[in-house]
């Protein structure tokens, strides 16, 4: 039996629908690919993996804002 995972899978949509053009997509097209990435963004968020880039990612803004004072 071969089981995926849905935000492995819904990371593989999300790159084969931004490879494609800006002009060839609709304004429903855009809201589409908006409303994968917010699902996939929910799926991936209590995962290690993104508690790793919430890490980075608030390094990173702390950094910057320390560098700014």
């Amino acid at each position: 039996m071969l089981t995926i995972n849905v935000a492995v899978l819904l990371a593989v949509i999300i790159v084969v629908r931004l490879r494609r053009r800006t002009e060839a997509r609709g304004r429903n097209d855009e809201k589409l690919t908006v409303l994968i990435v917010l699902v996939f963004g929910v799926l991936v968020a209590p995962t290690a993996f993104g508690q790793g880039v919430l890490d980075v990612v608030g390094q990173l803004a702390t950094a910057i804002t320390d560098a700014g004072r």
